[in-house]
């Protein structure tokens, strides 16, 4: 058995959990039913709503908050008091598609300084083959003046998470791992092992695990971009692409992906980190990047789809109210990071129009900060002439027909009342026959 793990389980040392959103609060709550655990955010603000039993994720709920016996903290050199840190912070990409590192790295100065000898580190931010022992190995050894291999030894386990998912858990889904040589490997093992129900899955190279993570979401990013171009191809041909997918997921080996829009930290991000690096290699993507071009299109072509929808009902676009519901980039989920939500509305600016939006999963407060945009309350909605349905809350999936003819204007001086379902929210035939203008993807 691993002389840090057993040290773990009879509380002579502690996990550190470095990073605590939509990944590392889940992460060190299940540890600290175990072992353990400090949690560090370096957002001060963040840290005060967890000790208040806030979750400000929506992952495990308040209850698990106030529950839980995490030390939660901003103050780095309490990260002194762990020798097992993981690191689980954001790698978005920047303007140019480019990997953004900063977090990444920022995270490692702050672990170097406080690494103590005989710890692991081991990194879960989604990173391209390379980075852990290329980039952040050295940050580590600078900072703390130790040698990894000899003081300290580092590893890597992608996360796995699907924010606002109830069903795939962390508990449940099983979990890739790797260390730097054998005896480390194991050590993560038995450590993973504490709260990973469906188990672990060690691989041989650090690079190997970093492979995987962009792979497994390169491959879905793909797949919806190939339902994303049948969904434009039959919009031209006036032929209804979610029952074309009906029709194909009788057939056993159907994938069963949807046309949407596609964006987050995950699979809007992790095929550009891919492709960054083959590029350094001398290979130009062919299938992947055109995968990503099609799926940051699809904000657009809503956009466009939504004005032509409005002139063949006989409205004047810019005279128009549109409402657009959700801002998040999945559905029950508060986060809008990277959300493609927003390239609808740009797209909609461009033509003058300046359309309202809400999302009840939203703080006014944080899409003013990140999107400069306004939010109304649901309940506020009333007199539009054009609703978009982009994101599948539960709350909007409650919305009556009843609901529906409350939001448009009264008198729609013979115009029709306009539905974009980008979601495939809707029955279309009981849109038809109350004599909506229905579109969806």
């Amino acid at each position: 058995m691993g002389k840090l793990y057993q040290a773990i389980i009879e509380g002579q040392e502690n996990i550190s959990v470095v990073g605590l959103g939509y990944v590392g609060m889940p992460l060190a709550v299940a540890f600290a039913k175990k072992v353990g655990v400090i949690g560090y955010d370096l957002n001060q603000e963040k840290i005060d709503s967890y000790k208040k039993g806030k979750d400000v994720t929506n992952e495990v709920g308040d209850d698990a908050i106030r529950a839980t016996n995490v030390r939660f903290t901003s103050d780095e050199k309490k990260l002194r008091e762990a020798k097992f840190h993981i690191v689980a912070v954001p790698t978005p990409v920047n303007q140019d598609h480019t990997p953004n590192l900063a977090s990444i790295e920022k995270a490692s100065r702050t672990v170097g300084r406080n690494l103590t000898g005989g710890s692991i580190v081991v990194f879960e931010s989604t990173v391209y083959p390379g980075v852990t022992e290329e980039i952040c190995v050295p940050i580590l050894e600078k900072e703390s003046g130790l040698t990894c291999g000899e003081d300290f030894k580092v590893g890597y386990s992608p996360e796995r998470i699907n924010p606002g998912d109830h069903i795939h858990r962390l508990e449940n889904i099983q979990k890739i791992i790797s260390g730097m040589d054998k005896e480390t490997t194991e050590e993560i093992r038995l450590v993973y092992n504490l709260v990973i129900e469906a188990g672990t899955y060690p691989v041989s190279t650090i690079r190997t695990a970093e492979a995987i993570k962009i792979s497994e979401n390169s491959q879905r990013d793909i797949n919806i971009a190939f339902v994303n171009e049948l969904a434009i191809i039959f919009d031209k041909m006036g032929i209804d692409t979610n029952e074309v997918v009906d029709g194909m997921n009788t057939k056993w080996n159907a994938l069963g992906f949807r046309p949407g829009l596609v964006g987050g930290h995950c699979i809007g991000v992790d095929p550009y980190y891919f492709t960054y690096e083959a590029e350094s290699l001398g290979y130009h993507s062919q299938i992947i990047l055109s995968g990503r071009r099609v799926n940051d299109g699809m904000g657009v072509f809503v956009a466009d789809s939504t004005i032509k929808q409005m002139i063949l009902a006989g409205k004047a676009p810019k005279e128009s109210t549109i409402i657009i519901f959700g801002l998040t980039f999945k559905e029950n989920c508060p986060d809008i990071r990277n959300s493609k939500v927003i390239d609808i509305v740009r797209r909609l600016e461009e033509y003058g129009i300046h359309p309202i939006l809400a999302d009840p999963w939203v703080k006014p407060e944080e899409a003013k900060k990140e999107y400069s945009v306004e939010l109304l309350p649901v309940e506020r909605v009333r007199d539009v002439d054009c609703v978009i349905l982009a994101v599948a809350h539960d709350e909007f999936k409650k919305f009556s027909w009843e609901d529906f003819e409350q939001m448009y204007k009264k008198d729609l001086a013979g115009t029709q009342r306009i539905l974009i379902d980008v979601k495939g929210m809707c029955n279309k035939a009981e849109a038809q026959e109350r004599k909506y203008r229905y579109w969806r993807l």
